[in-house]
């Protein structure tokens, strides 16, 4: 019985439009013109008998049609080149492709993607940094880790990382420099921010000391430099407690005051719904879930805070 299915030719075409929302960017992952992608496109829709896009002025933007096919046929795509990939390889390594932060990825998933690799052989990880909001239309991966509130509409999600934040130094700013044993002493300390002052002041309104002056301070837009400049003795940070256990158990950071405060917003695995059941997938989403339970775990153990 032969398929009832428009061109494949089309569906690759409108496939590829709607991940870049763009026909000249989807021409050029698909080496053809522009116009070419465009005809496609149109021949699609004529032949489903509604639109697709909106051709707003210099852009593009799905219809509630076009979203419910581009979600298809991404899943679709996504699961022959999975196939392919394992042919390729004698049956070998799955592709996956996991977008995330460089702050993310330098202070926690780089320190246990060796034990990953140990344990799954068999899956091949990319990892595609990028501090922009995750888009999954847009970019070319199959889940990542990204910081919310676990709301995204029709994204499976799962909270990996919580921000219990905590106030960190070096031993030598705490041992060399003004003291350092209460909360009100920051107002003598140059404290180190990430692009503004709103985690310091949330921060100190949660632990009841909202009053205390912010002092000097440096302002910086990567919290990998921010936590750098601490280790290296120039003022007080904040991170997420989970994001620093290696600084803290090699002593290159000290927490301060006991204080730790679960703030809003978090780091979540997220796939699309629709690539619930993804071998690659499932397999990084376990995994990546118990090494945050073992962090958990030992922090809580070891640190007694609250």
């Amino acid at each position: 019985m032969s398929r009832n299915l428009p061109s494949p030719v089309s569906l690759r075409a409108f496939e590829a439009a709607a991940r870049h929302l763009s026909f000249t960017l989807a021409a050029e992952e698909l080496f053809v013109t522009q116009s070419a992608v465009s005809h496609q496109v149109k021949a699609l829709e004529q032949d489903l008998g509604i639109r697709l896009f909106l051709r707003l002025t210099r852009q593009l933007r799905l219809t509630d049609a076009g979203e419910r096919l581009q979600s298809v046929l991404r899943e679709t795509f996504d699961k022959v080149e999975e196939t392919v990939s394992e042919i390729r390889a004698g049956g070998g390594k799955l592709p996956l492709r996991v977008g995330l932060t460089s702050y993310f990825a330098a202070r926690w998933l780089t320190r246990r993607i060796g034990r990953f690799s140990a344990r799954f052989p068999n899956v091949a990880m990319h990892l595609q940094l990028s501090n922009e909001e995750i888009d999954f239309n847009r970019m070319d991966i199959d889940m990542a880790v990204a910081w919310g509130h676990g709301d995204w509409p029709g994204l499976e999600c799962e909270l990996l990382v919580p921000s219990r934040i905590i106030a960190v130094c070096s031993p030598a700013l705490l041992r060399d420099g003004p003291a350092l044993g209460e909360i009100q002493h920051l107002k003598d300390h140059t404290l180190l921010h990430e692009s503004d002052h709103k985690l310091w002041r949330a921060w100190l309104a949660a632990v009841g000391a909202g009053d205390v002056s912010l002092g000097s301070g440096v302002t910086m837009n990567d919290p990998n430099v921010v936590h750098q400049a601490a280790i290296e003795g120039q003022g007080v940070a904040l991170g997420a407690e989970a994001l620093l256990e290696d600084e803290i158990s090699q002593g290159l950071l000290i927490p301060l005051f006991g204080r730790s405060v679960e703030l809003e917003g978090a780091y979540y695995l997220v796939h699309p719904s629709a690539a619930r059941n993804r071998t690659n997938i499932t397999t990084f989403w376990d995994w990546a879930l118990q090494e945050a339970a073992n962090v958990a775990g030992g922090s809580a153990k070891n640190n007694g805070m609250v």
